[in-house]
């Protein structure tokens, strides 16, 4: 059974943060964006399986572009983004996500950001922990070593 695409609210706070990210990252040539369900090889050497995982918001910094080439036959880069941002849908859990954060993380990503719209919060996971940092709406998300000057209110996600 195929999974219901996004609805309207879930593309509303993808381009919002997609926009905020954008225009710092851009502005201080930081690196690149990417939004939108976008593909991502995480397998390893020797694996026999590939690992494609899906962001909905990703950021590569500089200095790991231009991103490599697909590996033959297939259309995902093999790269980890440096952060990776994920909108919580309503069939989604906390488990569920918090899952695929810990999946990111250990294939390489340095920060995972789910957004959870129905509690207006943000569930910032790095490399450093293995629990998340729960913010709230009235809170001021940063980007920390992974995006360096950036910083939001969660208000202006909503």
């Amino acid at each position: 059974m195929r999974t219901p695409p996004p609805g309207p609210e879930h593309g509303r706070l993808e381009g919002n943060i997609y926009l905020a990210l954008a225009l710092h990252i851009r502005a201080r040539g930081l690196g690149e964006v990417y939004v939108g369900e976008t593909g991502w090889d995480l397998t390893r050497p020797g694996e026999r399986q590939d690992t494609v995982l899906t962001s909905d918001v990703a950021v590569v910094l500089a200095e790991r572009l231009p991103l490599p080439p697909p590996r033959k036959g297939l259309t995902y880069r093999p790269l980890a983004p440096d952060l990776v941002v994920e909108v919580a849908s309503p069939t989604q859990s906390r488990p569920d996500l918090a899952d695929k954060a810990l999946h990111w993380i250990e294939r390489g990503v340095a920060a995972v950001w789910v957004i959870w719209p129905a509690q207006r919060e943000l569930d910032v996971w790095t490399a450093s922990v293995r629990e998340p940092r729960t913010l709230h709406e009235d809170d001021d998300l940063d980007g920390g070593d992974v995006v360096p000057g950036f910083s939001l209110s969660l208000s202006q996600l909503w």
